[in-house]
């Protein structure tokens, strides 16, 4: 199972999802990373390979205040445990990131979505 943490509110919301990750980080992930909605409405996404504390490294000195953030720590069960298969997944336009506990696979004759 993967780990995900959300935050809305008033706070800086990194912190908060940090503090989230680090709770269920005994778990042996192999990634870590954080999407960050700040105020003026532009998202930046953070993710790498390995434990929360490399992401804390990737995210020194960048702006990471946000009061809407997503987290996730993956444990690889599909996939190589790599910086680009940590989550969020972004969407082409950059507009909509995600994480989820699960495989999602596309069918190639029928081009559906399946989430398992």
């Amino acid at each position: 199972m993967c780990g995900i943490v959300g935050y809305i509110g008033n706070r800086n919301a990194t912190p908060i999802i940090l503090n989230g990750l680090h709770r269920m980080e005994y778990r042996g992930y192999d990634g870590a990373g954080m999407a960050l909605v700040q105020c003026d409405g532009n998202m930046n996404v953070y993710k790498c390979k390995g434990r929360v504390a490399n992401l804390e490294k990737h995210i020194e000195g960048k702006d990471t205040y946000a009061s809407i953030g997503i987290a996730h720590t993956r444990w690889a069960t599909h996939g190589e445990p790599n910086d680009c298969n940590a989550h969020p997944h972004i969407s082409q336009s950059g507009r909509i990131a995600l994480v989820h506990n699960g495989i999602i696979e596309r069918c190639f004759y029928c081009r559906r979505i399946f989430l398992s």
